[in-house]
């Protein structure tokens, strides 16, 4: 069957970009994977009406309201390829299915990549954590480190004391000059150059961190921003230019969330320098409107 849209990635940007579709009455198809990025929090935090509900709940229910609109079609696999031009767009599936469409919504996201330190991977979204706004509420008052592993790990660490009293290990990645010397001391931020090593803890929980130097701090939380690579090869292979951001490449936008390859859209993590439920839902009506009004005027 040929489709108005196919979006690819049932997320909250991409679930957003059906539902404008949905409402439209046009003929969309929705794949989803079913491995979103978030599946490793228990809840999302700073989304309007939806603060401390679980990630995979909010799904649950914006896939029951999706499916009241005769007009969408869904299939849970994995794309793995896209080819063709506007108007003449196919995607087909990791099971051979191919399905055409007029426009494309990319909403695939990204993947993360840590760094190599015992302890820390397994407690991804738990006890480590990406962003102060998302989780660090759930954290305040207590220990926190800032792992620095990017040029601006040092704002990060300016952030946080503003949820608990704030140690910022520079990793060896980050120079103290003077001026920011200065920052941190004001913001009350201590500052450690011996590394860390290891992450200790019992269970997904953190008690202290081991240093280089062999030292042992109490520690009960660490925010880093992992490195970022798109999650899905499809933006590539439709030749979709990116843009390098703070943690890694994301697709370059024009007007209304298109892709620099027309009748291609892109919404959420992949399609942005800024990671959040709220920003990527945002994007994701954006680009469904965008699509709908590309297949009118």
């Amino acid at each position: 069957m040929s489709y108005d849209v196919i979006i690819v990635g049932g997320g909250f940007a991409g679930m957003s970009a059906a539902m404008q579709l949905a409402r439209a009455r046009r003929p969309i198809l929705l794949v989803d994977a079913g491995l979103p990025r978030n599946r490793f929090a228990e809840a999302s935090h700073g989304f309007l009406g939806q603060d401390g509900a679980a990630p995979v709940a909010i799904m649950r229910e914006a896939l029951r309201q999706l499916s009241a609109y005769p007009s969408v079609d869904f299939v849970h696999g994995q794309a793995t390829l896209a080819s063709g031009e506007r108007d003449r767009f196919e995607v087909r599936l990791e099971d051979g299915a191919v399905h055409a469409a007029r426009r494309l919504v990319l909403a695939t996201g990204v993947a993360d990549s840590l760094p190599d330190i015992p302890g820390l991977a397994e407690r991804w979204g738990q006890s480590v954590m990406h962003c102060p706004y998302c989780h660090g509420y759930e954290v305040r008052d207590r220990r926190i480190g800032v792992l620095a592993n990017h040029p601006r790990s040092a704002h990060q660490a300016l952030m946080l004391p503003d949820w608990g009293p704030t140690t910022f290990f520079t990793q060896g990645e980050i120079e103290i000059d003077p001026e920011l010397a200065r920052q941190l001391a004001a913001r009350g931020v201590a500052v450690e150059t011996s590394p860390i090593i290891e992450v200790l803890g019992e269970g997904l929980a953190i008690a202290a961190v081991r240093l280089a130097d062999g030292r042992v701090l109490a520690l009960e939380a660490i925010f880093t921003a992992p490195q970022t690579a798109p999650a899905s090869p499809l933006a590539a292979q439709l030749g979709c230019v990116f843009e390098d951001g703070m943690t890694g490449p994301h697709l370059k936008l024009e007007t209304g969330q298109q892709t620099t390859v027309p009748g291609v859209y892109g919404a959420g993590d992949m399609a942005s320098p800024m990671h959040n439920a709220t920003l990527a839902s945002a994007a994701g009506v954006m680009a469904g409107i965008g699509a709908h009004q590309s297949l009118i005027f």
